[in-house]
């Protein structure tokens, strides 16, 4: 059934800038990126663009693709066909999300497996592995079903994402049974029919080849209206993972259908809630953002391009095709392509990210305007998480060195040795930074052996700092994994410069697993540390607070090490966000950083921990205090407070640190309380409440050793010369300006 066609114009689509989708595909077919295409942009009502591209076939002989062209959807399936079956059961009371796999197909019980439930499989984190070559074995679909139930899983369920074909394939298989009808006759009655999508279907007849979009050669001919998967083909050509075969024009319908809140021209499919459930993100696992068969933001999410919100949902297939809809928008984006023809050597990943980012600049206000969307905890997915979904492929059969300790770890809390090695790395040793290993010590750490492995650790605070020689022989990669806090004087970062400068000079090769800055990517603060005061606790010419990730900042330290430097980086982080925007579980990253609050007052209070205070070590609220016994602490908080210094307030306390400075002695001090930490300045914070000790207790505030900490020795000289703070704070005022635009280069992150 057609669509109703409308001009970009009257859709709100800026014409000319739309045009650009055009020029763009025919650039694609002339440089090989693809044989042809069909594109098509549509709104909840009417499309605003649909045109065919290139070739529908090359090999024998050259066919045009045609906007009716026939596609096979791949993966496609697990959102128009698979997914939309499970949640009309749903609606209709058959089964429940949380009903367990075992229920409905017995024969998948045993080793874990007994856990898994609906809800599990539509979204990827049922623990099954990604895909398994069944179709080789031969054997009939009834023989091969048999083989995918027996599959073990790759993981404990609902901990890690892992996209599956086999957890869509046990769906369909499910809808069967449930309903008395296979797949392809469940979604024919009772979903493809009443939208009027009727060239859509599982095994197209014969007589529909010819106008089938050609795949890849299979013994010297070109596949048409056959399945491409051969796992689905061994299945019959009808499986929950793959099969489906469509059009452009059927699936604007669909996407429309979606938008419509599951209506479409005056027939309701399914309910406005259900269509809420499928776009909307239900991951049970940490690292991904799925909803039920949509993808929302993971490491396939690149449909998305760079343009369009988060919030918004798609899907992509193996072959070539890929939809993504926004339903706040109001927009469809739909691109077929046979990228497989006439072999499987090339991806469509990026000419999807062209084609949204063209249509996406396409809309005009009010078109463009969508309310503001809360970022979804689980869209951020680590550096380590992204190695693993690649299953360690950059590391294989490479000698191992690991620079690690208790932060380094995956989403789901697996640590990142015990990943690599699960993935066959060949890990020959590992690397503790200040704290050790377990980031329990507060002193410097002795090397020794891993329990659980037998690898030795090599201590980079004991009596060195950097890799010796000898522990670095036989070694290829050095993989950094720690995570830091985004301050200069936290010294993960010193280890990893160290780390970087012994990886150039022996020829190795050094990989960052990049994490999210704590306390955002935004901020940037404080002086620019004065290289003749270098030292372990203040290693770059950077501000104190640098708002980089330690990715970001190995690249822009490399420009002088030059080792052979990659980074894997964080998904879906930006730099405004802070951890508990993240969705991220918080660790402790050393023994006095225990909450976000305390990293946040980190840059500035420990610029004083030279001076003779104690920052509360040896307390419940390190770095969240500060104080002396020769302060009256009502004094000082309300000098503070009347400086109505931004994002900050001030309690006045009494306490005893059992560590380091007035070590079980009563403290009078502050504890400070972030009430704005958007606007929160932290190094320009403690420069007044420098300034505030100096004038009240010049006898008994000695602060001569900061300049290590503080980078520079002009803080110090005009204290001590009783100048007011804000003239002091104008001194680095340009540092921070010149800083921003010396990082923009090495800016991995929006």
């Amino acid at each position: 059934m057609a669509v109703r066609q409308e001009s970009p114009e009257e859709a709100g689509f800026d014409g000319k800038r739309l045009e650009r989708l055009a020029a763009l595909l025919e650039q694609a077919v002339a440089a090989g990126e693809t044989p042809g295409a069909v594109a098509l942009v549509a709104d909840r009502q009417c499309v605003v663009f649909h045109r065919a591209f290139g070739h529908a076939q090359v090999v024998p002989r050259a066919e045009p693709m045609r906007p009716d062209t026939l596609f096979d959807l791949a993966s496609l399936t697990k959102v128009v066909a698979t997914a939309p079956a499970i949640l009309l059961l749903v609606e209709a009371g058959a089964i429940r999300l949380q009903d367990r796999v075992v229920e409905f197909i017995p024969e998948f019980a045993g080793e874990g497996k007994d856990e898994v439930d609906l809800r599990h499989l539509l979204t990827h984190c049922s623990g099954l592995p990604a895909w398994k070559p069944f179709y080789e074995q031969g054997a009939s679909p009834e023989e091969l079903f048999a083989t995918i139930c027996a599959t073990p899983l790759e993981h404990p369920v609902g901990r890690c994402f892992r996209y599956s074909d086999i957890g869509f394939i046990l769906l369909g298989e499910v809808v069967r049974r449930v309903s008395g009808l296979r797949l392809d006759e469940f979604t024919q009655r009772h979903l493809f029919a009443p939208l009027g999508m009727s060239e859509t279907c599982f095994c197209p007849p014969a007589s529909w080849a010819a106008r089938c979009a050609a795949t890849e050669l299979r013994d010297g001919v070109s596949l048409r209206g056959q399945v491409h998967d051969e796992n689905a083909a061994a299945l019959g050509g009808v499986a929950g993972h793959a099969g489906l075969f469509s059009t452009a024009s059927d699936l604007a319908r669909f996407c429309q259908m979606l938008l419509n809140d599951g209506e479409l021209e005056g027939t309701r499919v399914l309910s406005p809630l259900s269509v809420r459930a499928m776009l909307a993100p239900q991951s049970t696992c940490l690292g991904s953002a799925r909803g039920f068969g949509f993808d929302l933001h993971s490491a396939y999410a690149s449909i998305r391009g760079d343009l369009l919100p988060s919030g918004s949902a798609g899907h992509s297939g193996f072959t070539g095709t890929s939809l993504w809809i926004d339903r706040d928008l109001g927009l469809a984006i739909i691109l077929l392509t046979n990228v497989v023809h006439p072999t499987r050597e090339r991806s469509a990943r990026r000419l999807r990210s062209r084609v949204s980012n063209v249509v996406a600049a396409a809309l005009q206000p009010p078109s463009a305007t969508v309310p503001d969307r809360v970022r979804d905890p689980l869209l951020v997915r680590l550096g380590v998480d992204l190695l693993r979904e690649e299953g360690c492929r950059r590391l294989a059969g490479e000698a191992v060195g690991l620079i690690t300790n208790h932060t380094g770890r995956c989403a789901d809390g697996t640590p990142t040795l015990r990943m690599l090695l699960e993935h066959g790395v060949k890990v020959r040793a590992l690397f503790s930074p200040e704290h050790g290993i377990a980031g329990r010590l507060d002193e410097e750490v002795a090397s020794g052996r891993d329990e659980e492995t037998g690898l030795p650790i090599h201590s980079l605070f004991g009596e060195t700092r950097s890799p010796l020689p000898e522990w670095l022989e036989g070694l290829e990669t050095l993989v950094f994994d720690i995570q830091d806090i985004g301050a200069r004087f936290y010294t993960y970062i010193s280890t990893m410069g160290l780390c970087m400068e012994a990886a150039a000079k022996h020829g190795l090769r050094f990989v960052v697993l990049d994490r999210p800055n704590p306390i955002t990517g935004g901020h940037v603060e404080g002086p620019i540390l004065d290289l003749r005061l270098r030292n372990f606790a203040g290693y770059y010419a950077i501000p104190i607070r640098h708002g980089l990730t330690v990715g970001e900042l190995a690249r822009l330290i490399n420009v002088e090490i030059g080792c052979h430097l990659e980074v894997v980086p964080v998904q879906g982080w930006r730099r405004s966000m802070w951890w508990d925007q993240t969705g991220l579980e918080w660790v402790n990253p050393s023994p006095a950083m225990r909450t976000l609050n305390a990293a946040t007052l980190y840059p500035g209070l420990c610029c004083l921990e030279s001076a003779n205070l104690s920052m509360g070590r040896g307390t419940d609220t390190p770095f969240e205090v500060i104080g002396a016994p020769w302060i009256e602490p009502r004094r000082l908080a309300a000098e503070l407070t009347a400086r109505d210094i931004p994002g900050i307030g001030f309690v006045p306390v009494h306490f005893t640190p059992q560590l380091r400075d007035y070590q079980g002695e009563r403290c009078g001090g502050l504890y400070c309380v972030v009430t704005d930490r958007e606007a929160f300045q932290p190094v320009r914070m403690v420069i007044h409440l420098a300034e505030l000790l100096h004038r009240f207790h010049t006898r008994e505030f000695t602060f001569d050793r900061i300049d290590t900490l503080v980078g520079t020795e002009r803080v110090r000289v005009l204290l001590e010369q009783f100048a007011p703070a804000e003239a002091i704070i104008a001194e680095w005022e340009e540092d921070e300006a010149g800083f921003r635009e010396r990082r923009a280069p090495f800016l991995l992150y929006e």
